[in-house]
């Protein structure tokens, strides 16, 4: 486990982050979420992105995960276990392919931890990473999350085809250069900001025009940028018809009290029962506030964080977040055994469970 050691360049201390928000009163500061021992870490999962093949290979056979895989398996019509060990970059790379992989690897990762005795103290997720949390958090059982995470690649695959966009991510950027960047080049197309990832990093999602000329600018005032290799404009108004079918589908799904702490990217507050068709639903359209979120949850007393699932990429944006915390990737077997060993005494709030 790392810890963070200086900010790179272009980033910036997290009270003058530039994402709003992030700077208000220390009282304020975690924005609803209860106090969190320190030494329980919280639990990160990631989204659309971080998939590779071959991903999951050596701990497929974990009880828990193997579990987790067959159980997705069931939901999803295919083999996810051999999917993630066969396929090549591009059929992985397929939202219907990417996000049932990637949530039962989170899933069953996150229950073997447990099952080991590491409890988190809150959960956190990226973008598709809140469908895995809202398993491990108790709001939905693993086969309820993973229908809900088949409904939501189909739309969303479905929105991208019907609407085509992309997305880029803009280094060395704030909140509002971003923002005026996207007023200044829209020119009556979709550009917005769609994930606000650390000091220094912001992406935008819109069509590709928009995003070539926003991308042309940015280069010319001394900033850089790197495209993503996504199938669609995700968390922009591109997304809009998929949000309406969600909303549809969550109209027949009951979501229970949250037994672990949830903090939602799209408002950095912990997620209730009551308001999780509504942001399940803007989540599609509106920005990831994943700085925000890891600010809130630090505030509240988090000192570990811990991305569980593959890639490593959240883990990353941590020690951009906040220099003080610690942070682990958990992907295959021997930082799997790692992080056990380390923190298996951590204890989970009371009545959070296991399974």
């Amino acid at each position: 486990m790392e810890k963070r050691t200086g900010v790179p360049e272009g980033a910036q201390a997290p009270a003058t982050s530039g994402v709003p928000g992030a700077a208000e009163p220390a009282v304020d500061a975690a924005r609803g979420i209860p106090a969190l021992p320190p030494e329980a870490p919280v639990f990160m999962f990631s989204g659309q992105g971080a998939q590779k093949p071959g991903m999951g290979a050596d701990v497929a056979d974990v009880p828990e995960v193997a579990r987790a895989l067959a159980c997705a398996s069931d939901v999803f019509g295919f083999d996810v276990a051999a999917l993630m060990a066969h396929a090549d970059e591009r059929e992985l790379s397929d939202t219907r392919h990417a996000q049932p992989a990637l949530c039962a690897l989170s899933v069953g990762l996150a229950r073997a931890l447990m099952a080991r005795g590491v409890a988190p103290s809150a959960v956190l997720g990226f973008s598709l990473g809140q469908v895995s949390a809202l398993a491990i958090s108790g709001m939905l059982s693993d086969e309820a999350t993973f229908a809900l995470a088949k409904a939501r690649s189909e739309l969303m695959a479905q929105a991208a085809e019907e609407r085509p966009g992309g997305m880029s991510a803009l280094l060395k950027a704030d909140a509002e250069s971003v923002q005026a960047l996207c007023a200044e080049q829209a020119q009556g197309d979709v550009l917005v900001p769609a994930n606000y990832n650390c000091p220094g990093q912001v992406v935008v999602a819109g069509t590709q025009a928009a995003l070539a000329r926003a991308e042309a600018a940015w280069e010319a005032q001394g900033g850089r940028f790197s495209r993503l290799a996504t199938s669609g404009a995700f968390h922009s108004p591109l997304m809009a018809s998929a949000a309406e079918g969600l909303r549809a589908y969550l109209e027949g799904v009951e979501f229970a009290p949250a037994e672990i702490p949830l903090v939602c990217n799209v408002d950095a507050r912990p997620l209730g029962p009551e308001q999780a068709r509504d942001h399940l639903v803007r989540h599609l359209t509106s920005p990831v506030l994943f700085q925000q979120s890891v600010l809130a949850l630090a505030a509240a007393g988090a000192r570990t964080f811990a991305e569980v699932g593959f890639g490593g990429v959240l883990a990353s944006l941590v020690r951009r977040i906040d220099r003080g915390a610690a942070r682990a990737c958990i992907q295959d077997r021997a930082s799997l055994e790692a992080f056990c060993a380390e923190h298996a005494a951590s204890r989970a709030p009371q009545g959070a469970q296991g399974e």
